[in-house]
């Protein structure tokens, strides 16, 4: 029997232990027919959402944007883009959420704008000095001439952080800074007219219903306005974007306040009808004990953790993880936050397999052989799909399993992969042409969802107008349709999943006690009588006597085989 939420939003700590789902608007559902994801596609499935047994929804950028950079270029913080709808839209899929249950996240984008924003284009029309240029980070350039760059700083998405702009007389003139893409201008956050305007979006959004704001790179805002060059990274030649402690635009002492005040926001919706209203921090950080200062009381309630997702596919790696993310979470009374996919890497079943899977961890943080190793290091190696998606159900109920919260990205329910062979002129990240054509970017994890059908598109539409970006000729078994009902299909293995864990009252917020195991198994025990064995290794571990097994990743019959997870009843 499958799960559905009880709507009891009187529940203040429901953030402490829910599932979330992520939805990236485009790649969900067409409701329209035009091959692009709406909020009409997004509110006919609900009931999908409402019975795979998640308790919040998730949506990526739904703003009006140019899609620079698949709508983190926002043009209007306070709108929807035309292309999925209209704010009635946002209304109704809210409140259909509500009704179903269902609480919604959606993205909050502060560390920069779309260069098509009103303010940036009022900013390249004014004089330098002018006000409208302090709302972002315009400096002189270097050199005689002011040709050269303020820094040498580099963009995340390739190149150079600085943009010059010709000036209204028609000559060259200053630069403005960009840690992504050109088209995406960086907020100045040293100017109290900024802080004050995203004071008014995040009230805009939480006065709209709006339950969780997931705030992108909430480690960014501040930058050190001293302006010092960084170390060279010898790859790029220009100053390298590792976060190194004291980065000038990296985790900058500025960041903390603009947390707390947004918490103080949030805190002040305590009494309203919805109840707690919260955040979620994106920030990749190391060591954890630095992460987790986003999470310290009166800052941010909850931050991704990225070790999670990166961290390689093995007991001893996967174990060290874990223990540092939950002593450390422990130490600020924060739930540690789960997550093994998103919308900016590569599909875990792809990654999960190919023949290396990630960092490897060690007691004190990641190997350092392992910390310069990035998502284009590992994409080139070859994937064997079918071990992929067995390490991908088994990495699923020990996700489910762990104490805190939980991300689920879409698609992961349904086992997809990365599509890895996407033509190379439907690529539309701006990493693909930044990088020269070096780096496909992002593309493949975002491949429209197949809802039903044999071939494309799948069910993404009422018709049969192909989606954005191309899907796969091979998916038809992988659709929601022909996967429901299916006894153990990757989707019934998530609805089993996620109705156990609102089931037994050993899940979601609290602790584990780890067990007696060899290195290459993961088990651990939680109270009331729960346990999950995770078997990395090549011999097969058998079943505990006295313990009854509720849920398993694979066949279970002759003991747990490698690359398996099951639960058992204590």
């Amino acid at each position: 029997m499958t799960h559905v939420p009880s709507p009891n939003f009187a529940d203040l700590d429901w953030w402490r232990r829910s599932v979330v789902y992520q939805v990236y608007p485009r790649s969900f559902h067409d409701g329209n027919g035009d091959g692009t994801g709406d909020l009409l596609g997004m509110s006919h499935a609900l009931g999908y959402l409402a019975s795979l047994g998640v308790d919040a929804v998730w949506v990526s950028p739904w703003y009006p944007s140019p899609m620079a950079d698949g709508g983190y270029d926002v043009s209007d913080y306070c709108d929807i883009d035309p292309r999925y709808g209209t704010l009635d839209d946002a209304a109704l899929f809210v409140n259909e959420a509500h009704g179903l249950g269902l609480r919604v996240f959606i993205d909050l984008v502060p560390n920069h704008a779309s260069s098509a924003h009103p303010l940036f284009q009022a900013a390249l029309a004014a004089a330098p000095g002018s006000p409208e240029r302090e709302m972002f980070i315009f400096r002189d350039g270097k050199g005689d001439d002011g040709d050269v760059p303020p820094t040498n700083w580099g963009a995340l998405f390739g190149g150079s952080a600085w943009e010059r702009v010709v000036e209204a007389d028609g000559t060259p003139g200053q630069w403005y800074c960009h840690m992504f893409a050109p088209e995406q201008p960086d907020w100045n956050w040293e100017n109290p007219a900024v802080v004050e305007l995203f004071d008014g979006i995040v009230r805009f959004w939480l006065d709209r219903g709006i339950d969780g704001i997931r705030i992108d790179v909430a480690d960014s805002m501040a930058k050190n306005q001293n302006f010092p060059d960084t170390p060279t990274d010898p790859k790029t030649g220009y100053g390298t974007t590792a976060k190194f402690q004291g980065h000038p635009y990296w985790d900058q002492p500025g960041v903390e306040q603009i947390h707390r005040r947004w918490r103080a926001i949030a805190d002040s919706y305590a009494g309203s009808r919805l109840g707690s209203r919260i955040f979620v921090s994106e920030a990749h950080m190391s060591p954890a004990e630095r992460l987790v200062r986003y999470v310290a009381p009166g800052r941010l309630h909850t931050t991704f953790n990225f070790d999670h997702l990166w961290c390689e596919w093995s007991g001893p790696s996967q174990r060290a993880m874990i223990d540092t993310i939950l002593r450390v979470h422990a130490d600020v009374d924060a739930p540690a936050t789960w997550v093994i996919g998103n919308h900016d890497t590569t599909r875990v079943v792809t990654r999960y397999g190919k023949p290396e899977t990630g960092w490897r961890f060690v007691a004190d943080g990641v190997h350092p052989d392992d910390a310069l190793k990035f998502a284009e290091y590992f994409a080139p190696l070859p994937t064997d799909v079918a071990l992929g998606r067995r390490r991908a159900r088994a990495a699923a109920l020990l996700e489910f399993a762990l104490p805190g919260v939980a991300y689920i990205y879409q698609g992961e329910e349904l086992g997809l992969p990365e599509v890895e062979d996407l033509p190379v002129e439907s690529l539309q990240d701006p990493t693909w042409e930044r990088s020269g054509h070096t780096i496909r970017g992002r593309d493949g994890c975002r491949v429209p969802l197949p809802w039903s059908g044999e071939r494309p598109p799948y069910g993404f539409g009422p018709g049969n107008e192909q989606p954005w970006l191309p899907q796969p000729a091979d998916w038809a078994d992988l659709t929601i349709a022909a996967q429901t009902g299916v006894p153990g299909s990757h989707l019934e293995l998530y609805r089993a999943a996620l109705a156990e864990r609102h089931r037994n009252p050993a899940l979601g917020d609290g602790t584990l006690t780890w067990d007696d195991s060899a290195p290459e198994v993961l088990s651990f025990t939680r109270e009331p009588g729960f346990r999950c064995i995770v078997n990395y290794g090549d011999e097969v571990v058998p079943i505990p006597g006295n313990n009854r097994l509720i849920l398993a990743s694979s066949d279970v019959s002759a003991g747990i085989p490698r690359d398996t997870a099951v639960w058992l009843s204590v």
